[in-house]
């Protein structure tokens, strides 16, 4: 295979590109943790403000922050514990495809698992959950109908019509790839390992947290937060018991969660705001 130009490699390369990660910034962990300090008294749970703080970060594709994250709320914790949340780091990332696509994914899992201590990177997860296979296609397709009809209720059949106008593979792709095989967590665990699930109520907060920080979709970020509703409206919420959910589902909760991915983004992007599709600045 022939090799790249020294020419070309320069360009892929050039700084206005901004072809890499961000590292994490000097305050980011003060910024985590004075979030950490104001859910306490708002009821909020270490999963909620935790996987809240996980997908905007990943949308912003700070893996350095990520460690920071880990670090900061593993401080007391067992080892056990430590890899649990590296694991839900690990489960949200792969989560945040489905909004941010697959390279910041690629990019995060990989540095921030190359950062994490020893101990707790020999004891992840080695294999697959999601692997498709023929006694496992039924029921992936039927969690994906029933996640869909769950968020988008009563609008479910009417969303799905509009999508397959722009491509009748749209709604096939998003409602049995992503919603069935990758948001609805799947039934079959981790070997050697707890699995860390992310469930109804915390992958709607994570939706609107990467989506908030994306910029350029506030329609769908009005989705998922009317989504995080519903999932109290129709009893969902309670396979997934998420401390302060239901409390992030209302106005001022909802107000709040937007408000911590907000100083995220600008904490990581150094005030320049979000790095998911800021353009290519001019060439100085």
């Amino acid at each position: 295979m022939s090799k790249l130009s020294p020419t070309l490699k320069k360009l892929i390369n050039s700084p206005h590109a901004r072809p890499g990660t961000i590292p994490a910034p000097a305050q980011i962990s003060a910024v985590y943790s004075i979030i950490a300090q104001e859910a306490g008294p708002r009821n909020v749970g270490l999963k909620a403000w935790f996987g809240a703080a996980t997908a905007a970060t990943m949308t912003m594709n700070s893996p350095e922050s990520l460690v920071q994250l880990h670090k900061l709320v593993s401080e007391q914790k067992s080892q056990k514990e430590s890899v649990y949340l590296a694991e839900l780091i690990r489960e949200i990332g792969l989560k945040c495809i489905g909004f941010n696509g697959i390279p910041r994914t690629i990019n995060c899992l990989g540095e921030f698992r190359a950062g994490l201590p020893d101990d707790v990177r020999n004891a992840l997860a080695t294999q697959p959950r999601r692997s498709l296979k023929s006694e496992v296609v039924p029921d992936i397709l039927t969690r994906g109908q029933s996640l869909w009809k769950s968020i988008y209720y009563p609008f479910e059949t009417k969303l799905q019509e509009r999508l397959a106008e722009s491509h009748p593979d749209l709604p096939v792709h998003i409602i049995e790839g992503e919603y069935g095989n990758l948001f609805a967590d799947p039934t079959s665990p981790s070997e050697g390992v707890v699995p860390a699930t992310v469930g109804r109520v915390l992958t709607s907060i994570v939706a609107v947290a990467c989506l908030r920080a994306q910029t350029g979709v506030g329609p769908q970020v009005v989705s998922h937060v009317f989504g995080l509703r519903k999932a109290f409206e129709d009893g969902t919420a309670k396979t997934d018991e998420i401390d302060g959910g239901e409390w992030l589902a209302s106005d001022e909760g909802s107000i709040w969660l937007i408000g911590v991915v907000d100083r995220i983004v600008d904490a990581i992007g150094k005030g320049d705001g979000t790095s998911f599709a800021p353009g290519l600045k001019a060439k100085l």
